[in-house]
């Protein structure tokens, strides 16, 4: 159980002239377990009451008079005498966001670890591949929730630096929880894919087989066992090196099943045809983020390819957006820092009720303790 974590009162801000006006918030969660209150930061301790309820119970809708620019809140759950605070970061509405806001709490401490487990798929092209399926906290108790869901690349370096490239991981599990905190995008499924032959599979020479083992065998086993949302608009990608050119080429090969690709630092024209194709093929309606560093890191090849996209007809800062970033190292340490980015990017509408892709207000990178981590003999 969280208590609130206590903001500004009221009277610390003003309203900008803005007349009062309901504050409408939708809060969803299976019928059964108790009575569902609303508290604000406007008094802690005031339990608010539906002013509708759903026929089924599962969803409870709350008009809150409201003044200011933004309202942080959190549902509650009476249950007999207890009454529990909804699990996690303070819930936000802001002013200008659209209306309802709708949410899907939890009440009770996961302590479950979805990434622990590492499954395995036969592809058609006769190979295994493992791969590891993160769900956000809360998946279990409230099952009314459906996901995005976004497929990474070098699925081993994304969750346990035991098993990652030279013991740095991605760090996926606590930047989707920080960024969930700060209300800052929509939670999202993650599935980490272990490449059998990344110098194959991630390059012209075997990547059709390993999209149609994607697209063909993994997704349709993740949408049968998952909660998830399966249309293009809300299934993505994201890769790094050549985890980043092979992104690419599912989301443009394979529009129809993704519509957001994240391209990290990626090698383009190494071992690929994605420039010519671009140049020469029907634009695709995708969501697409680029980046690198600088120098080096594949900032020509990147950049470059940005430029095409946007003589093809994507918007810069609307359905394609580059990124690049001084001194930045080709390595995994930096891809974690700056990854909170294209999520916000592909997923930050979803937060708004689907708008569409919200600016990103800043770009500089999540900065973490740096640890050190044993070497290792690997391989890129």
């Amino acid at each position: 159980m969280n208590q609130p974590t206590q903001s500004r009162t009221p009277q610390d801000r003003t309203s900008g002239g803005r007349p009062t006006a309901a504050l409408e918030i939708a809060v969803h969660y299976p019928a059964g377990s108790g009575e569902l209150r609303l508290r604000t930061e406007l008094d802690w301790e005031r339990d608010l009451e539906p002013d509708a309820v759903s026929p089924d119970g599962t969803r409870h809708l709350f008009r809150v008079p409201f003044a200011g620019t933004h309202l942080y809140f959190k549902p509650v759950l009476a249950a007999g005498p207890e009454t529990r605070w909804s699990v996690g970061e303070n819930f936000l509405a802001v002013a200008a966001g659209p209306r309802p806001r709708e949410v899907y709490p939890y009440f009770f401490a996961d302590p479950t670890c979805s990434a622990c487990e590492l499954r395995e798929l036969p592809s058609p092209a006769g190979c295994k591949h493992h791969y590891r399926v993160f769900y956000p906290p809360g998946y279990a108790e409230n099952t009314l929730k459906r996901y995005p869901v976004l497929y990474m690349q070098d699925g081993q370096n994304l969750f346990f630096p035991d098993e990652a490239y030279l013991g740095r991981h991605w760090r996926i599990a606590e930047t989707l929880q920080l960024l969930t905190g700060m209300n800052a995008l929509r939670e999202v499924i993650v599935v980490g894919v272990y490449p059998e032959d990344r110098m194959r599979q991630y390059t012209a020479d075997g990547y059709e087989p390993y999209g149609r083992f994607l697209v063909e065998t993994l997704k349709p086993a993740i949408d049968a066992e998952h909660r998830t949302l399966t249309d293009p608009a809300h299934t993505g990608l994201m890769g790094s090196s050549l985890g980043g050119v092979v992104s690419f080429y599912l989301a443009w090969q394979w529009p129809e099943v993704f519509g957001l690709a994240a391209c990290l630092s990626s090698t383009f024209g190494y071992r690929d045809d994605l420039r010519r194709r671009v140049a020469a093929e029907p634009r695709r309606p995708l969501r697409l983020y680029l980046d690198s560093g600088w120098p080096g890191d594949n900032y020509e090849v990147t950049r470059d390819l940005a430029d095409l996209l946007v003589e093809r007809g994507y918007r810069r800062g609307s359905d394609m957006l580059y990124l690049a970033f001084p001194h930045a190292a080709h390595d995994e340490t930096a891809w974690s820092m700056r990854c909170h980015i294209p999520f916000q990017f592909l997923f930050a509408g979803e937060a708004r009720n689907g708008r569409g892709p919200a600016a990103v207000a800043a770009a500089a990178p999540i900065r973490r303790v740096a640890r050190p981590r044993p070497a290792r003999t690997a391989s890129r």
